[in-house]
């Protein structure tokens, strides 16, 4: 019923956003003498912020048609080199440039699309030849083709470094934002243990929660503070039968979204008031950059019910992972098998989704790794979107990566 009423309510909205979107632009046409004066230009604006929070959203497009290398732009276009039923795996090719590290992008699952990360895929394409995981809605995907849980999403990061493969000795680099860290550490830990010819050369984890016992954050916190019985009762939904996924359990992405924005209330609209002064003043340039965030921020998908739980029990609850407990189909994954994929961690100063330590847990329990191949930065001033968009990601943290890389390719 949960999944029902908020695609009553969906409707609804999208009906009401129409007809402001409708207002405004009456308003705001120059032939409407209310256009000039009086309340107009203020309920013009006011029209066109609710219309933008109001309406329905879709999956975004990516739209990295170039980039530029050597100072020369280069014409980009999208390629899928492996397709499978709850994700697919993307390359970025850069026509007429052969050569350079392979760099696979591992996007969270976690209620947001890939192209979250699209600022990230942008700033590494000059020097690498970028991957990404493109993760699939699951409320897209037929029941016919079974289900998907933590341990489905280490198989994909193993088979999706097969198919990127390796040339000689120039293994794939990886790099994991946020959610992905743990079930990305544990592929590449089994695949260090089989000497997997296709294991990355090296691992970058970035605001994710290896261990969520270090400084935890009211993420965490919800997770840990309620048994697992009752996610499994509150929080898990039947997609409707109007979406191909009709049947499936999922945790849907409307209460993922919903949780985001709880916890910056007041920032979220402080935001859409400070977008309102700026379309009230004309100033369409700093509200459009506003918009864009939000486009991106509120399209959300499904997860399915199983990896959502899985998850929840694994990485939160039982802290599977540093305490070397965490199974992969009845395999104990060691953590201490990284020997040969050099570890990156890179955390945010200010991050409220994964504290300071989190991630750089990861150093800590790949024991057997040389200390020269392991390395730590940490973000001043910067909260977690910031750790993979944004200036800072570009000027600061980008070159800390693209360095690591180079060392030791």
């Amino acid at each position: 019923m949960l999944y029902d009423a908020y695609e009553m309510q969906r409707s609804m909205l999208a009906g009401a956003s129409a007809l402001a979107n409708f207002g405004a632009g009456l308003l705001n046409n120059p032939a409407n003498p209310f256009a000039y004066f009086g309340g107009g230009p203020i309920l013009a604006s006011a029209l066109e912020v609710f219309a933008h929070a109001a309406a329905p959203r879709g999956k975004p497009e990516f739209g990295l048609e170039s980039t530029v290398i050597d100072g020369k732009p280069v014409a980009v276009h999208e390629e899928i080199v492996l397709r499978k039923p709850f994700g697919q795996l993307k390359r970025f090719v850069r026509e007429g440039i052969e050569g350079g590290p392979k760099l696979l992008i591992v996007a969270p699952m976690s209620g947001h699309y890939a192209t979250l990360l699209r600022g990230t895929v942008e700033r590494m394409l000059p020097t690498a030849d970028v991957y990404i995981t493109d993760w699939r809605d699951a409320r897209q995907v037929p029941l016919s083709d079974g289900r998907f849980d933590l341990d489905d999403y280490v198989d994909y990061v193993i088979e999706f470094l097969e198919a990127i493969g390796a040339e000689g000795d120039q293994r794939p680099h990886v790099l994991a934002v946020c959610q992905p860290s743990v079930p990305v550490y544990a592929a590449v830990a089994l695949m260090n243990a089989d000497k997997h010819p296709n294991r990355p050369r090296t691992l970058t984890l970035m605001g994710g929660p290896i261990d969520t016992r270090e400084a935890p954050t009211a993420v965490n916190t919800l997770a840990t503070e309620r048994p697992h019985a009752w996610f499994a009762q509150n929080v898990i939904a039947t997609v409707p039968a109007t979406y191909p996924g009709a049947g499936r359990r999922v945790y849907p992405g409307f209460l993922q979204l919903a949780g985001f924005m709880t916890m910056n209330l007041g920032n979220h609209m402080i935001s859409h008031w400070e977008m309102f002064k700026h379309l009230v003043k004309g100033d369409d340039e700093s509200a459009e950059s506003t918009m864009r965030f939000y486009d991106e921020y509120r399209a959300v998908c499904d997860m399915t019910a199983e990896f959502y739980l899985q998850t929840i029990d694994v990485v939160f609850q039982a802290h599977a992972l540093p305490k070397g407990e965490m199974m992969h189909r009845g395999r104990r994954v060691d953590p201490a098998a990284v020997t040969d994929t050099a570890l990156l961690a890179i955390e945010g100063e200010r991050d409220d989704i994964s504290g300071l330590g989190q991630t750089k847990a990861a150093l800590t329990i790949a024991t057997a790794l040389p200390a020269k191949m392991k390395k730590y930065h940490m973000a001043p001033a910067v909260g977690h979107y910031g750790i993979f968009n944004g200036s800072k990601w570009r000027t600061k943290i980008a070159p800390v990566l693209e360095e690591w890389i180079a060392k030791h390719a």
